[in-house]
Parts: C-alpha cells; sequence; structure tokens
C-alpha cells in the first residue's frame, strides 16, 4: 500500500503508475473519499474531545440536568457520525488496496510481458549429436513422472513424482539450502557482483501452508483469487508460494535495527489453480496445480533494499551457474511485475527440446508497500520508527528446475548426467 500523504501529493504519478501496470483503479475517487473522510474524523475528533470535557465538568458534584442531556446529545451525535465514517472508511481502504506500487525509474515501460526486456545471456547451451527429447518424455520412460495414475486421484495437473526425480528433487532441496546458509559462499557471491551487503546467512523454515485472509492480502499477492485456493469454512488460503506466509511473519511487529536483515530459505508445496490451458504446457510438470518450491524473503531497512534485491538475483544467478545450466537475464516490464513490485526480473533457463527460454527464478523489490499494509516496522538505532522493506526472490522451482536438468543433461540413451554439484546430495552417482 502507498502512503495515503504521497497519493494526495503525487496524483499524478501515482495516475501514470496504474496506467503503466495496467491497474484499473479511481485515484480522483479516492482523494474525494480521503477528504470526506478527514474532515469527518476532524469532526468527529472534536465531538470526543467535547465529550470528555463534559464529563470531566460532571465530576466532584451531582451533575445537573443540562449537563446530562448534553452528554446523551453527544453520545448521541457520535454514534451517528461513526456510521457515517465507518463505510466511507472500509470503501477508501478498498481503493488503497487497489492503488499499485510505485515502480523503480529503470523498470522497462510496457503493455504486455512482450516488451519485457533481455538483458544478458549467461552459460553455454548444450550440444547434442541426437535429437534431444522434452522431459516428461525422458521421465516417464523411467517411470519418474506418473500423471496418469495421479488424474485418477487427483484430476489432471498433478502428478506422482518417483524414484530417481524423487532424489534429484530433495538433492536440489541439501544444495541450495546447503549454500545458502553457508556466509562464506554468500561472501563469494557478494564480492563477485561487487555488492557491499551483509552476508548473514538464511535461516531455512517450512512455513505454515495456509495463510489468512488478512495477512494474505496484506503481502498484496491476493491480487488474483480465481487463481489461489481457498478453504472456504476456515478463512483460508492455501500458499501459493513460500513468500506468501513468510512475508506477514512480522505484522503487527517492531523488530530492532540491529536485527536485520532477516533472511528465510522457506521450503514449502505450492498450491495454484493455473486456469486455462497452454498447449505443450499440459505435458510434464512445467504447470501444476501442486509443486514444491524454495523461496527467499527479506527484511531489511530502507536504505538497504536494493543492494539486497540485486544480491538475491545474485544468489539467483549462482546458483544456476554451478548447476551449468544456460540462461538469460530478463528485465520485466511495469505491465508484468506485478501490482505490488517496484521492480521484477526473471531468470528464463534454456530447454532445449522445446528451443525456448522458461522462466525459473523471479525476484521482487518491494520496498516499504508490503510492510505498510502489513504494519511491520523497525525501531532504528536513533530510536525512530520507519517500516520495513522487503524483497522476495525464487530459490529453486522444483517444477521446473529438475526438468531443465533432464533436458540439458539427457544422453542418446535416455539417462541423465547429474550436475556436479548434485552428485554428493545423490550418493556420489552421476547418472540417473
Amino acid at each position: 500500500m502507498l502512503d495515503i500523504k504521497f497519493i494526495r501529493e503525487n496524483p499524478e504519478v501515482v495516475k501514470e503508475a496504474a496506467r503503466n501496470k495496467n491497474v484499473d483503479v479511481d485515484i480522483d475517487q479516492l482523494l474525494v473519499l480521503d477528504e470526506q473522510v478527514v474532515a469527518l474524523r476532524q469532526e468527529l475528533d472534536a465531538l470526543r474531545q467535547k465529550r470528555n470535557e463534559n464529563a470531566e465538568s460532571m465530576k466532584g458534584g451531582k451533575p445537573s440536568s443540562e449537563q446530562i442531556e448534553e452528554g446523551k446529545r453527544l453520545k448521541d451525535d457520535i454514534s451517528e457520525l461513526e456510521a457515517k465514517l465507518s463505510p466511507l472508511e472500509e470503501q477508501l481502504l478498498g481503493l488503497m488496496y487497489k492503488v499499485p506500487n510505485i515502480s523503480e525509474p529503470e523498470v522497462p515501460v510496457g503493455a504486455t510481458e512482450e516488451e519485457n526486456v533481455v538483458v544478458a545471456e549467461f552459460g553455454k547451451k548444450p550440444e547434442f549429436s541426437f535429437k534431444p527429447k522434452n522431459h516428461w518424455e525422458l521421465a516417464q520412460a523411467k517411470g519418474w513422472i506418473d500423471k496418469e495414475r495421479a488424474a485418477k486421484v487427483a484430476g489432471s495437473r498433478f502428478a506422482y513424482i518417483k524414484g530417481d526425480m524423487f532424489k534429484l528433487q530433495f538433492a536440489l532441496v541439501g544444495f541450495t539450502s546447503d549454500r545458502l546458509t553457508d556466509e562464506t559462499w554468500l561472501k563469494s557471491v557478494a564480492e563477485k557482483a561487487e555488492l557491499n551487503v551483509s552476508t548473514k546467512p538464511f535461516v531455512p523454515v517450512i512455513p505454515p501452508m495456509m495463510v489468512k485472509t488478512k495477512p494474505f492480502k496484506g503481502t498484496g499477492r491476493l491480487s488474483k483469487e480465481e487463481q489461489t485456493y481457498q478453504i472456504d469454512e476456515d478463512e483460508l488460503w492455501l500458499n501459493a508460494s513460500a513468500e506468501h506466509s513468510i512475508c506477514p511473519m512480522y505484522m503487527d511487529e517492531i523488530v530492532a535495527e540491529s536485527d536485520l536483515p532477516i533472511r528465510y530459505l522457506g521450503y514449502a508445496t505450492s498450491f495454484r489453480k493455473e486456469a486455462g490451458t497452454y498447449g505443450k504446457d499440459m505435458e510434464g510438470i512445467l504447470r501444476m496445480h501442486q509443486f514444491d518450491k524454495l523461496e527467499m524473503e527479506s527484511f531489511t531497512v530502507r536504505e538497504r533494499s536494493k543492494e539486497e534485491h540485486l544480491f538475491l538475483i545474485a544468489i539467483q544467478k549462482e546458483l544456476l551457474n554451478e548447476l551449468g545450466l544456460h540462461y538469460h537475464f530478463l528485465e520485466k516490464c511495469t505491465a508484468d511485475i506485478g501490482t505490488p513490485n517496484a521492480k521484477g526480473v526473471d531468470l528464463e533457463t534454456w530447454f532445449p527440446a522445446q528451443n525456448k527460454f522458461r522462466e525459473t527464478s523471479s525476484a521482487d523489490l518491494m520496498n516499504d508497500f508490503q510492510s505498510r499494509r502489513l504494519n511491520m516496522r523497525v525501531r532504528r538505532t536513533s530510536g525512530e520508527l520507519e517500516l520495513m522493506h522487503t524483497n522476495d526472490a525464487t530459490g529453486i522451482v522444483m517444477s521446473r528446475i529438475p526438468p531443465a536438468i533432464l533436458e540439458n543433461y539427457q544422453t542418446e540413451s535416455g539417462d541423465v548426467v547429474i550436475p556436479e554439484v548434485l552428485r554428493p546430495y545423490m550418493g556420489g552417482r552421476d547418472k540417473i
């Protein structure tokens, strides 16, 4: 959520940000409601002051009939104003929740994801002396993916992940969690990226898989309710990514500056409806209703927020570098970064059998947008209170990186060579 004071003072900036993000919100109506709410609150404060003064005047003696009558009248007037104010505050809050974050100046302006900008490529495409197979062809031949039986049990877009693909997934979990909890490794990443940031390790966490409506809305990530599974009778939502339940951890809390940055690596089974059809994406495990994911979430002070965003991207790049995958770096345009984002980037990995890059990581700079909604604050060493800044970024998505490894490391015989960094987590095996 943006600061209402900022909206009052910069209405045209906010309108432009909404246009650039294709967000339909009436800023003029918001400002009219704001004026009405401010006026009623001032009137209400004045009446409450009079009521307090009247009550004070009746202490220490027998109140007069005029004082009693005045007290009743003030009580009725206050109740009437509160009844008038409440729906206006609700309407104002509803509009405030629709207002998008202001994009960082370097974010490309674009109307669709087609206007995202490829900044750089890393690594080399693998070369094959044979026609490479899709990950689902390789996995089904080995008995690693069974979607037909999963469909009998749970419907489409579910799968049984079995055998060596199960082991590959947890090898990636071990590899990623070991790297992100190793301060020496994090320091080498920061140095390589020429970033002057804290190298404080991430704390591994398994967060709740369900989130209440209020904290979920506070993250700004419940904007597409039709894509998110709701447990109706309990007013709970199934987690669509680990950061959705990690971000609100400090809701309504004040954290000491000395404790920041706070960094978490969250492991969660995530759930998304993935409505619609996606052609070839219906095959394999690229677009599933259920998938496992490691996600980074970071809480910082204001002046460290941007560097933290760049650090999370540097970590993502180094993980892909160590896995030996070819990928490119994508600056997402204003229409594609999302309502709560100030900036967003994707790393897209090469899938040789599909002859295309597919998104495997994203990183989101949120500034204080989420913290204002969630009332998450930091007490600076000066004693002042400020809103914390938040960042989130993909660690490893199990519906994307294992398929990328299968396609990039396949052999003509249908085996898959294990990336060297994962072999210690696969019992020393070099092939599956």
